[in-house]
């Protein structure tokens, strides 16, 4: 497939398409609760939930290639590149992009609609990448949406309207900001090539330049986060190899890159008060919640923590990516939820500024089982016995109800009864599914309780899953 924009751009976009990134960043090493009462108060808000949307849109949209990364020159399977063009070269024609980015049907109170259809209730936008193009109005850098092909749209302050747009549909608002800046001649000097992701040169013998790259970061998350773009609930700080040295699972090249977060964070909470701050797989006390990425933890976690994976390969758009189905949605939030954590799923709107067609369906029939099963889901807390195979347990925050996810195999049907051990209703409990929101006939075996599942014509075809809610009686 040719891109209309390869001939301006030297390269042609099939080696991109067909790769994804598939690397994992696992959960930090260890957590340090907050201590503030107005970011408990948030963090516990932030947990009921459960379910929300990382929107990945910059330059690599426009390009439908792997966000960001083919701008590095590490030599990772996920990071592809043509070999017909030099490097610096292919750096050049990416920045180049900022001339073509026209995102003119861009509309973000319809992808905000289409997540509260599915059910999501927080969102995290992507104001900088790690290429460092800006989706807002920095004064800290020309290499902005603002001042490329889009400058004269009323709408180009892109980030000021997705907030705006998803804080009318009552999302928690969360800010992703990449640490890292590969545009920036503080982290990426040109005087010397770029062999990493990390800073390309030594901090110890230029100081001054480190010094500027901390305030131009201090800078541009002030700018975003001093009121002009409205209440902000989440900052969520991407790039973990920014950092100081110790306790670096991935320690940079030369050292500490140590961008000073005390001091940013003070400023956020000075501006934001109760602001969660998420410095991504960097333990410690600017780690509010815990992100694990593309996988799920092996086993319940106590500490608060965020699974994020894309809806599809990759977290940007694409035009080859391949969605996950329905029911792989559901089951993961299903599991995740069981295991404390909430599903940050990665969507990526297309270059004109619309969400993909198949995204948007994919998402509905989410939505569609949530509206009936997601008390099971939403508002919930872990229980001590959180599965049996493929049933997965929560409970209200109360306590006062016990709720069971019944998973089965995808394009299997549903069975006619299922049986789960631990989590067994008293005497005279009652057991109500919720997707029809009738009793069902249970009893107890020598293998646990066996639960009647509705007739197949009750359940809407390929979710592979149902929710049940346990109660006791009124007599006791």
């Amino acid at each position: 497939m040719k891109n209309k924009l390869s001939s301006l751009l030297l390269f042609n976009l099939i080696p991109f398409a067909l790769c994804a990134q598939t690397f994992v960043h696992e959960k930090s090493d260890t957590y340090i609760p907050p201590k503030e009462p107005e970011v408990l108060g948030q963090l516990d808000r932030w947990q009921d939930l459960k379910f929300g949307m990382l929107i990945h849109w910059g330059l690599y949209s426009q390009l439908g290639i792997v966000e960001s990364w083919s701008i590095c020159s590490e030599e990772e399977g996920w990071i592809p590149r043509d070999t017909a063009i030099a490097y610096d070269a292919y750096k050049r024609s990416y920045w180049a992009t900022i001339d073509v980015f026209k995102p003119e049907r861009f509309d973000p109170l319809a992808w905000a609609k289409t997540g509260r259809q599915a059910g999501m209730n927080y969102v995290v936008f992507t104001t900088k990448h790690h290429d460092g193009f800006n989706m807002f109005d920095t004064r800290q850098s020309d290499f902005s949406i603002t001042k490329g092909a889009f400058r004269d749209d009323p709408r180009r302050n892109v980030a000021k309207e997705v907030f705006a747009a998803f804080r009318q549909e009552n999302y928690m608002i969360g800010a992703y900001f990449s640490k890292p800046d590969w545009h920036s001649q503080y982290y990426w000097w040109d005087r010397y090539a770029t062999p990493t992701r990390n800073n390309n040169y030594s901090i110890d013998k230029n100081p001054w330049r480190w010094n500027k790259f901390k305030t131009f970061t201090y800078n541009q998350i002030e700018e975003l986060l001093n009121g002009d773009y409205g209440a902000i609930d989440i900052l969520w700080l991407d790039g973990g190899w920014v950092r100081p040295a110790e306790g670096s699972a991935r320690r940079p090249h030369n050292g500490s890159q140590d961008i000073d977060m005390p001091r940013i964070a003070a400023m956020a909470r000075r501006y934001q008060p109760g602001i969660l701050i998420v410095d991504r797989t960097v333990s410690g006390e600017f780690e509010n919640y815990q992100t694990p990425e593309r996988g799920i933890p092996g086993a319940q976690l106590e500490t608060p923590w965020e699974s994020c994976i894309p809806l599809g390969n990759d977290w940007g758009y694409v035009p080859t990516d391949v969605y996950k189905t329905p029911a792989k949605v559901i089951h993961t939030l299903a599991e995740i939820v069981a295991k404390g954590g909430n599903l940050l799923l990665g969507i990526g709107p297309k270059p004109d500024g619309t969400l993909p067609d198949e995204v948007v369906m994919k998402l509905s029939q989410v939505g569609a089982w949530l509206q009936k099963n997601g008390e099971a889901i939403f508002n919930t807390r872990i229980t001590p016995v959180y599965n049996d195979g493929t049933t997965w347990f929560t409970q209200s925050k109360d306590g006062a109800k016990l709720y069971a996810i019944v998973c089965w195999k995808e394009g299997q049907s549903a069975p006619e009864k299922v049986t789960w051990k631990g989590n067994e209703p008293a005497p005279g409990s009652n057991i109500v599914c919720l997707q029809t929101g009738k009793p069902v006939a249970w009893k107890k075996t020598a293998n646990g309780v066996e639960v009647a599942l509705p007739a197949a014509r009750n359940l809407p075809a390929g979710i592979a899953a149902v929710a049940f809610v346990i109660t006791k009686t009124a007599a006791q």
